[in-house]
């Protein structure tokens, strides 16, 4: 008798939430580059085989974070009301994050979330990886927009606006300060590059 599918699911994601937990507790004790992969697969107690059928690099095993995230911008366009402006729905969606002090707007103060953050920017390899997710983002969001230059230029400077205002946040906390502190300069920071954003769509 086959195992359910639905098992089957769950037991993969514990699988690569272990691996993923492993590999992040080693990268911030030891730093990225003294890891091994042998290393990671012997703490998650998997094969290193197993472990590259989750991830297929060494530098996704931490940033699989932001790739959860893959898309994000797009589905906000995509799932908005017809009555929402796309940059409007975008400034929401970002706003509500940042009142959810979710990591990826930078804006969370747990010591791990903020050790993490500085591995990522301060490791050549992963910066650079990282920067793959965000071209992917913004070809997702131009096609969410629509044809043409247009689309695609408004498309980069929304992923830039992200990426700036999320490390922005970031290193406020990085300095010492909470993430209650800096929240509300972060929404007016938000509220200032999405306007700017919306007059540059023509959004009325």
């Amino acid at each position: 008798m086959s195992e359910p599918g639905g098992l089957r699911a769950r037991k993969k994601a514990q699988t690569r939430g272990a691996i993923a937990d492993a590999a992040i507790a080693l990268f911030l004790a030891r730093g990225f580059e003294q890891v091994s992969v042998s290393d990671i697969a012997a703490t998650a107690e998997v094969s290193k085989p197993t472990l590259f059928r989750y991830f297929a690099t060494k530098e996704d095993l931490i940033l699989h974070r932001f790739a959860d995230h893959n898309g994000e911008a797009a589905r906000v366009v995509r799932d908005r009301r017809p009555d929402v402006a796309p940059m409007t729905a975008l400034h929401r969606h970002f706003r509500a994050g940042l009142d959810r002090f979710e990591p990826v707007t930078g804006l969370n103060d747990h010591p791990q979330v903020v050790a993490f953050h500085r591995l990522v920017f301060s490791t050549p390899s992963l910066a650079g990886r990282l920067m793959r997710y965000l071209l992917d983002d913004e070809q997702a969001l131009a096609a969410a927009l629509g044809p043409g230059i247009g689309a695609r230029l408004l498309a980069a400077q929304v992923i830039a606006v992200h990426r700036v205002l999320a490390r922005n946040n970031w290193q406020k906390i990085a300095d010492g300060r909470t993430a209650h502190e800096v929240h509300p300069e972060a929404v007016v920071d938000a509220d200032r590059a999405f306007a700017r954003l919306g007059r540059a769509a023509g959004d009325s």
